[in-house]
């Protein structure tokens, strides 16, 4: 058996309801979706899940799917104005943060710590829990940067476990143009749940299928 069939048989199919249920802080999830329909809606729902439960949800993602993401919202009957007042729902252009951190098209750990430091810090005011969203490691793929990619979700994974919240990223699985199948399992490698496009393992094709790491 190669490490790849071994990595693959490390995932289990798990249910809708399991998987959200077992959602706790330091887990770190992973979509590889089909089409921005099937991103925002599942993304939506994430964010009104932390809603929903007092938490603070930081969303750091591209403008057009953060408009995106507010019309959804608003569908949902959520006030996205009102929630940014109160500090629960934090909206963050992805481009920006990125631009903070990043040097040399690489992340610089000490810029990236200051700077989710100081976002969460805000976030956890009055004593919420937080769940994240980011789609900086997305845009870092898709600009053919690997390396700097899986750095960036091996920095993320420190901060998750050493603040205790739960992060969710997603890449389109049309990123994956060269050894896509030995890419995506690389890519949730780096992640404890995985929400893949398809009912097979996480190197083959994919429509929402939930997996969880063992």
């Amino acid at each position: 058996m190669n490490a790849l069939e071994m990595n693959e048989k490390s995932w289990i199919k798990t249910s809708e309801q399991i998987f959200w249920g077992e959602i706790a802080p330091c887990d770190h999830v992973v979509q590889i979706y089909e089409n921005d329909t099937v991103f925002l809606d599942l993304l939506s729902g994430f964010v009104g899940n932390g809603i929903r439960t007092g938490e603070c949800v930081i969303i750091i993602a591209t403008k057009a799917h953060l408009t995106e993401l507010e019309k959804r919202l608003d569908v949902l009957g959520y006030s996205v104005s009102r929630l940014i007042s109160k500090n629960q729902y934090v909206p963050l252009d992805a481009e920006e943060i990125l631009s903070q951190f990043m040097i040399n098209d690489w992340p610089d750990q000490n810029l990236f710590n200051h700077m989710v430091g100081e976002i969460l810090t805000k976030a956890k005011a009055n004593g919420r829990k937080v769940r994240a969203f980011g789609e900086m490691v997305a845009i870092l793929w898709a600009n053919g940067h690997v390396g700097a990619t899986i750095r960036l979700e091996q920095l993320w994974n420190k901060f998750c476990e050493k603040e205790a919240f739960c992060l969710f990223c997603a890449y389109p699985k049309s990123g994956f143009t060269q050894d896509a199948r030995e890419s995506i399992v690389h890519i949730c490698g780096a992640h404890s749940k995985m929400i893949a496009s398809g009912g097979r393992a996480p190197s083959d094709g994919y429509d929402s299928v939930l997996y969880r790491n063992l």
